[in-house]
């Protein structure tokens, strides 16, 4: 396995939108396990997209298992070719990104969505989610639309938020 290096905003490869992936193949588990080492040394990271590392493919990794207080929890999953199929209600919240290491901001969300995917073998799955990891997801899927949190903050003035030191 290998750390891959996180690109930074205003990186302009942040802003290309994704590709499908067509092969899920060894290569693909390949990469997969990089995304996650990569993703597990970040800071306080819970979910990391292949754009972030310079790869236009439609493929994010999330897993909220860290967040203990969170009524569900998917664990560990591999999002690919992510689609949401339904949503419903909004709230605000506050969201990082690696990529954009130095701010956060208040971003409205979906509280609730189902989403369909393929896993890193080509397998179809469905979930849904709420809350915190309905978020978590949700910002992924935008990495792979070519969208940051920068782009949905509520107010450029009043919702971005210098970083406090991460622990």
């Amino acid at each position: 396995m290998a750390l891959l290096e996180i690109l930074t905003y205003p990186d302009p490869r942040l802003k290309d939108e994704s590709q499908p992936v067509t092969a899920f193949d060894d290569a693909l588990r390949a990469f997969v396990a990089d995304l996650e080492e990569t993703m597990r040394l970040g800071p306080g990271a819970v979910g990391i997209a292949a754009p972030q590392v310079g790869r236009a493919l439609r493929l994010a990794i999330v897993d909220c298992s860290s967040k203990a207080k969170l009524p569900t929890n998917h664990g560990r999953m591999i999002l690919i070719n992510p689609e949401i199929t339904e949503w419903d209600g909004f709230a605000v919240g506050r969201e990082g990104c690696l990529s954009v290491p130095d701010f956060t901001g208040n971003v409205i969300r979906a509280e609730r969505i189902t989403l369909e995917a393929r896993d890193e073998h080509g397998e179809h799955r469905q979930y849904q989610f709420e809350g915190y990891e309905a978020r978590a997801v949700q910002h992924e899927i935008d990495h792979l639309d070519g969208l940051l949190f920068l782009d949905r903050l509520v107010s450029r003035r009043n919702d971005l938020f210098k970083r406090k030191t991460y622990k």
